[in-house]
């Protein structure tokens, strides 16, 4: 699977289950008088948002090849440092696995 198709799938189902999140982009444009222009923090996930609860949450989606950078490794493990839920999904059954898991309460829409 697609890593775009992944993001998709594990942002509807932790939508679906009520939780904030949203799609965290992260890179550079260059703007039409030619500067670069820096966006995100390199290394944050593809997902962040806020469990029911209020427990914060980062995913990073990767396809079945995909291997994280150090700067990834580096923004998983300070969130779970920091009392978050810190995810690498390479589909949407590791984001499943991991908030039963975690005993986040998910709540319903």
């Amino acid at each position: 699977m697609r890593e775009g198709a992944i993001v998709q799938a594990c942002l509807d189902y932790l939508n679906i289950y009520g939780a904030y999140v949203w799609r965290n982009n992260t890179g550079a444009l260059k703007a039409k008088d030619e500067r670069l222009v820096r966006f995100g923090k390199p290394g944050s996930s593809d997902i962040l948002g806020i469990m029911p609860g209020g427990r914060f949450i980062a995913v990073e989606c990767k396809s079945e090849n995909g291997k994280l950078s150090d700067k990834q490794k580096a923004f998983l493990e300070e969130v779970e440092r920091l009392g978050g839920l810190a995810i690498v999904a390479k589909s949407v059954d590791d984001v499943i696995d991991a908030v039963i898991s975690s005993r986040v309460r998910i709540g319903y829409k």
